[in-house]
């Protein structure tokens, strides 16, 4: 390098390193030291677990049977109490801001939750209200979770005569009727077709768009067809990544 081009490199500044523009999404769920026993003779089931979940994301948990995976939901969702630790979504308790609580969660849970001699439709009805959706927003919402789910032919029909893969189509609509914040699903997937595992998954999909996460619970071996942002495993009382 000759002279000139010497004095020329010495008088241009270093460029400065890149600024991360990444934004970091607020958490919806927060879970801290979260302690469940089922007998004071026995290990508790969940030990000290910590859980957040993001907006946008969605995030599975599996374990084998009994392993605390649905517990762990269960808490989350303000339906039991845990012996020590906290959980709150969007910072409220599930305890004393329960109705706020229950109108930002959807959930799915594995099994029952239905009546049998009432129809599809009724169902989504009467969840419209305990979701305390104002009367002008219930029948657009019915329709809208009946045209996602692929209830159309099913809307008036009881439940108890239709299938069991039809069946959690409802539990799932139900859940996603009133677009809730975070969605917490113990193993949706069970008994649907492709074709309903399809319309879970652009549910999912949609609510992590606006904002919302997801929590997926399934048994140890089962994989949903579904990106999930992260996973972990419950073993022993304690969650770690898979």
């Amino acid at each position: 390098m000759d002279c000139q081009a010497q004095t020329l490199t010495r008088g241009v500044e270093p460029a400065a390193p890149p600024v991360s523009l990444r934004v970091v999404a607020p958490r919806v769920l927060e879970m801290r030291g979260i302690v469940k026993r089922w007998r004071r003779d026995r290990p508790p089931v969940l030990d000290g677990v910590h859980l957040d979940l993001e907006g946008g994301t969605a995030v599975r948990i599996s374990g084998v049977n009994g392993a605390g995976k649905t517990t762990l939901l269960r808490i989350a969702a303000g339906l039991i109490g845990c012996d020590a630790g906290t959980s709150a979504i969007t910072g409220l308790d599930p305890v004393r801001e329960r109705r706020e609580y229950q109108r930002r969660i959807g959930v799915v849970t594995a099994g029952g939750g239905l009546y049998a001699r009432l129809s599809v439709r009724r169902h989504l009805e009467l969840w419209s209200r305990l979701a305390l959706l104002a009367p002008r927003d219930r029948g657009p919402a019915i329709e809208r979770a009946i045209a996602d789910f692929g209830l159309e032919q099913l809307a008036d029909s009881r439940v108890d005569r239709i299938s069991m893969g039809q069946r959690q189509r409802v539990r799932i609509s139900m859940a996603f009727l009133h677009q809730p914040l975070v969605a917490l699903l113990d193993e949706p997937g069970n008994s649907l077709d492709e074709d309903g595992a399809e319309l879970l998954g652009a549910a999912v999909h949609a609510l992590c768009r606006r904002g919302g996460a997801a929590l997926w619970c399934c048994p140890s071996g089962d994989r949903p067809r579904f990106d999930f942002d992260r996973a972990y495993v419950v073993d022993a009382g304690a969650l770690r990544h898979e």
